[in-house]
């Protein structure tokens, strides 16, 4: 029987996919694992479906991860968290911070579960979940076990891992994470919307993180979204200053790598005149042009032909193709836009 996903993904899509199952304990793991085996299909993992887009109904496996838990350790210097995969990631934040464990606030409200965090290496305001990663874990499917993949081995890069890899699709399923928090706190106010709490404990900066996210970003819940649709794009120092020379206050900052300039895709979406867009239910948030909407009752075409026209003014404006960060799904598997 076709399993509906339309609140399983946070676009509010109604899209099916061939079979679903809602995954609560390690034992229902094998069950999934042997249907995998025995149709062939491809599968998807899910926990809040906050980062994915489906194009059209699923012919495959969807999989919603709600394993549950956490696991506290210490020694002299590091706080060791475990998550399981299905755990909220801003709740751990929330819990860590009940209990004293700094350093994951600027990670605040962040969607999706704990599971999701690796494979999209998420990040922002000047942290990413690969600065606490100890290790992955995962149902390694070739051989049906459970191992570890240590945070060093797991490739991080802007959003992306190892786990994101074509020759790794369908080989793991993460079932749990590991932090590494040092005990030894220093806050990450390298961010020019944190000026102002020097002196700020981690729930300050966790509470004002949380409200700058709150006043731009939409609640899916009222209105359909993956968050930022774009990842942003990273240009020479030649181009930067050529921008700079046509424009007022471009935001840009150099990153690793010679003379590298990472800029706002939102900035560029704004300027190629998008913002606030709307073409049919779908569209761009007016209040956060890198915000791909379904403002009610969008269908998978409509959102795709709006991040499609957005991407075209871009790079027809700044000749600068952006890549999206959210995952898209076709039929078959994950695809291009």
């Amino acid at each position: 029987m076709p399993f509906n996903l339309k609140s399983y993904n946070t676009f509010g899509l109604d899209v099916e996919a061939a079979y679903g199952y809602v995954i609560h304990d390690f034992a229902m793991l094998g069950m999934v694992f042997k249907k995998i085996k025995e149709t062939g299909l491809p599968f998807i993992v899910l926990g809040e479906g906050s980062d994915v887009l489906f194009t059209e109904n699923f012919n495959g496996i969807v999989l919603i991860n709600r394993l549950l838990g956490y696991e506290f350790a210490e020694d002299a210097n590091f706080h060791f968290v475990k998550l399981q995969a299905g755990e909220n990631f801003d709740h751990a934040i929330r819990t860590c911070l009940s209990r004293g464990i700094y350093g994951l606030e600027n990670l605040a409200l962040i969607p999706g579960t704990a599971g999701a965090a690796p494979v999209q290496n998420i990040g922002a305001y000047g942290s990413s979940f690969s600065d606490f990663c100890r290790y992955v874990e995962v149902l390694d499917l070739e051989n049906n076990k459970l191992s570890r993949i240590k945070a060093e081995d797991c490739e991080f890069g802007y959003r992306t891992s190892i786990f994101k890899k074509p020759e790794n699709i369908g080989k793991y399923i993460i079932t749990a994470v590991e932090l590494r928090i040092p005990k030894k706190w220093k806050p990450n106010l390298n961010y020019a919307s944190l000026e102002g709490l020097s002196g700020a404990g981690a729930a300050d900066i966790y509470q004002r993180i949380s409200d700058i996210r709150k006043s731009k970003l939409p609640d899916p819940h009222v209105i359909g979204n993956a968050g930022s649709f774009f990842k942003n794009p990273t240009v020479d120092g030649d181009f930067y200053k050529k921008l700079v020379s046509e424009y007022e206050n471009v935001p840009g900052y150099f990153t690793e790598g010679e003379g590298m300039v990472k800029l706002a895709a939102g900035w560029l979406i704004e300027k190629a005149g998008c913002k606030g867009l709307r073409m049919g239910n779908a569209g761009t948030y007016d209040k956060q042009s890198l915000i791909v909407v379904n403002h009610g009752g969008a269908t998978p075409v409509e959102v795709v032909n709006a991040a499609r026209h957005v991407r075209s003014q871009v790079l027809d404006k700044f000749g600068i193709e952006l890549v999206p960060e959210v995952r898209i799904f076709g039929r078959d598997g994950e695809c291009a836009l």
